[in-house]
């Protein structure tokens, strides 16, 4: 099976990126699960087979209009078999596990285009009785499409970028990243960032996932999951590694004689409440020269209302914008700070992390950027957005 085919080729791209089941064996593209009516009258599935001319590494326009299938010939809902596609009814190898019953033929006037024009009008064809009986069947079952471990930081197809024709925007954002704290608002980054092509990314946290984490966190883990008491890196990483391949797990905090293993990525997260812990790791990253987006939050309690207010805060630092340092909470609070009693704050840790992310996506050249913003935050109270220290 080549995946790198069909991601090569436009046609074939759109066939898997509409929920088609597309498969490139010995030389020919496949179609499984095609509904079609059999002789009985019953509805069934079966496989749409077609040779595959190339251009190189890509397709190219068919170079025969016919097409082969595996399964019962397709009929109407009487159990006539489809005259206007029948050619040929004989076994036929194709390949040594690939071998099919019959073929098709029918040809529009101007040629078929492409393999997407090729193979949806046949399916369309095939597909048209039992869909007419019933409209939820179709061919299109968007079943999970595997990933090949050399091509992708994905377990499975990045069908999204590709159905929306971001692959190579997609592409801006293969960095080296790592997220400092896994509580709620890094784990939130963390769900982010494994829905992105980053190509490593580095989980540091020494912290024991545990009840009260898990309400300001991604997820729903069961009460047997959080009898375990694992770490948060390694909770994290087993739920995200379902989807992205890179991810790295560091159980441990970060000090002084460690901070080196935070040398040579592409941009750090910063999601910790502690202005000590948070001034230690600043001043080794700006000593490096690593650009990093630290995320932070206040909640405050007005007691006389029962209400609270909060702000959200997403500061960046680049070697070439750093000046604004006095923004960040460099020192531990002494006072009451209703966020370190892990009150269930959960959207506010989610939008901390989308407004890091987007951070992110900015500087990649993702989303484009008119502001170049590097100081950003957002009051509850006030629904306010402000964003200053402009970027050099």
């Amino acid at each position: 099976m080549s995946r790198s085919l069909i991601s090569r080729s436009p046609d074939l791209t759109r066939l898997q990126d509409e929920g088609y089941e597309v498969e490139v064996r010995a030389g020919y593209l496949l179609v499984h699960s095609v509904p079609y009516v059999n002789e009985r009258g019953e509805t069934a599935l079966g496989t749409l087979v077609s040779d595959l001319t190339l251009a190189g590494d890509v397709t190219t326009t068919p170079g025969s209009h016919v097409a082969h299938f595996v399964g019962d010939h397709p009929c109407d809902l009487s159990g006539k078999e489809i005259t206007q596609i029948k050619h040929q009814s004989v076994r036929t190898e194709l390949a040594s596990d690939l071998v099919t019953s019959h073929s098709f033929s029918n040809k529009p006037a101007e040629g078929y285009r492409d393999y997407y024009h090729k193979m949806s009008r046949y399916i369309e064809i095939i597909s048209a009785p039992p869909s007419s009986r019933d409209s939820s069947v179709t061919a299109k079952t968007f079943a999970p499409v595997p990933a090949l471990d050399d091509e992708s930081v994905f377990q499975y197809e990045d069908t999204a970028s590709s159905r929306a024709n971001i692959r190579s925007l997609s592409a801006k954002l293969a960095k080296r990243v790592a997220i400092v704290g896994l509580g709620g608002t890094g784990s939130y980054v963390l769900d982010q960032l494994a829905k992105t092509p980053a190509t490593d990314i580095h989980l540091f946290d020494g912290d024991t996932f545990l009840q009260h984490n898990a309400f300001r966190a991604p997820g729903a883990p069961s009460v047997e999951e959080l009898r375990q008491k694992v770490s948060k890196v390694d909770y994290f990483k087993g739920i995200y590694s379902k989807m992205h391949k890179k991810i790295h797990a560091h159980h441990l905090y970060l000090h002084e004689k460690n901070l080196d293993l935070l040398s040579g990525f592409d941009v750090v997260f910063i999601c910790v409440d502690k202005g000590g812990v948070r001034k230690m790791i600043v001043e080794a990253l700006l000593g490096t020269g690593v650009p990093f987006i630290d995320a932070g939050l206040g909640v405050e309690l007005i007691a006389e209302r029962a209400e609270l207010v909060s702000v959200c805060r997403v500061t960046t630092m680049t070697p070439s914008k750093n000046d604004h340092i006095h923004r960040l909470p460099l020192s531990d609070r002494e006072d009451d700070d209703l966020y370190k009693q892990s009150i269930q704050i959960a959207d506010l840790n989610a939008l901390n992390a989308l407004l890091a992310v987007l951070k992110w996506k900015k500087m990649c050249g993702f989303y484009a950027d008119e502001e170049g913003e590097h100081h950003t935050t957002y009051s509850t109270s006030m629904n306010l957005l402000t964003s200053d220290e402009i970027g050099a």
